[in-house]
C-alpha cells in the first residue's frame, strides 16, 4: 500500500486525486504543515524541500521501496506504475499532456500562491503584489479558458492527469476573488471534475482539517517566519 504523506492543500488534493481515479490503495499519513510536521526527521527523510505532498511506496520499480517528492513527479509515476492510465500513450498526446502538467506546475501553483500569500496571509498588506498577482490569477484562467474553448479536457479530447494536477487550484475561486461565470469554458470544465465520484473522494481526504477562519500568529510563523529556520 502505498503511504501518502499530506493535508488538504490543492497539491495534496492532486495526488489523492489521482491515487483514487487509478483504484490503487494507499495509506495517509497527515503532515499537520501549520503545526510543523513537515520539519520533523520522518518527514525529511523522505522529501529534503519539507513541503507535501510525498510518497513511498514499497513496491517501487523492480520492487525495490520508492520515496518520490513533487506533485508532478508522483502524478507521473503513478501513470506509469498503471500502464500509463491517464496520460496519453501516443507521443502528441503525451507530450501536450505534460506541457498542460508543467503550466500548472511553473504558472498556475505559484502565481496562486502567491496571490493566497499576499491578499490572505501576510500581515502587511502590500497593494503592488495584491494587483500584481490578482491580475496574474487573471490571466491564467484567460490562457486555461481560451484553451478550453478549443478542447473539451486541457490535453484534449480525454480527460487526463492534466487536469487532475489543475483542478484543486481552480476549485473555491472565491478564494482568489475570481467568479468562473466570467470564464465559461472553465466554468464547464470545473463542474464536469467536480461531479467526478474519484475526484469528490479525493478532495475529502483529510478535509477535516482544512482551515477555517484566519491563520493564526503560530502558522504563520511556521510556515511563513523564523521557524523554518530553527527548524534546520
Amino acid at each position: 500500500m502505498i503511504e501518502v504523506w499530506t493535508w488538504p492543500t490543492p497539491n495534496g488534493h492532486k495526488v489523492h486525486i489521482a491515487l483514487e481515479e487509478l483504484g490503487l490503495p494507499y495509506k495517509v499519513i497527515p503532515i499537520n504543515i501549520g503545526q510543523g510536521d513537515q520539519f520533523k526527521p520522518e518527514f525529511l527523510a523522505i522529501t529534503p524541500n519539507h513541503r507535501i505532498p510525498a510518497i513511498v511506496d514499497p513496491d517501487g520499480p523492480g520492487g525495490v521501496p520508492l520515496t518520490l517528492f513533487e506533485s508532478a513527479a508522483i502524478m507521473i509515476y503513478l501513470s506509469e506504475k498503471t500502464g500509463g492510465r491517464l496520460i496519453p500513450t501516443d507521443p502528441v498526446g503525451r507530450y501536450r499532456c505534460l506541457e498542460w502538467m508543467m503550466f500548472q506546475m511553473g504558472g498556475v501553483g505559484p502565481m496562486f500562491g502567491q496571490y493566497n500569500h499576499f491578499a490572505n496571509y501576510a500581515v502587511e498588506k502590500l497593494p503592488y503584489a495584491i494587483e500584481r498577482y490578482t491580475n496574474e490569477v487573471k490571466r491564467l484562467h484567460r490562457v486555461l479558458d481560451k484553451r478550453l474553448s478549443e478542447v473539451e479536457y486541457l490535453a484534449g479530447r480525454d480527460y487526463s492527469m492534466a487536469d487532475i494536477i489543475t483542478f484543486p487550484w481552480i476549485r473555491n475561486p472565491d478564494r482568489r476573488g475570481i467568479d468562473l461565470a466570467d470564464y465559461p469554458n472553465v466554468q464547464r470544465w470545473h463542474d464536469a471534475i467536480a461531479a467526478r465520484p474519484a475526484v469528490q473522494r479525493g478532495v475529502a481526504v483529510l478535509a477535516e482539517h482544512q482551515r477555517k477562519g484566519q491563520m493564526t500568529d503560530k502558522e504563520r510563523d511556521v510556515m511563513f517566519g523564523k521557524t523554518q529556520f530553527a527548524a534546520r
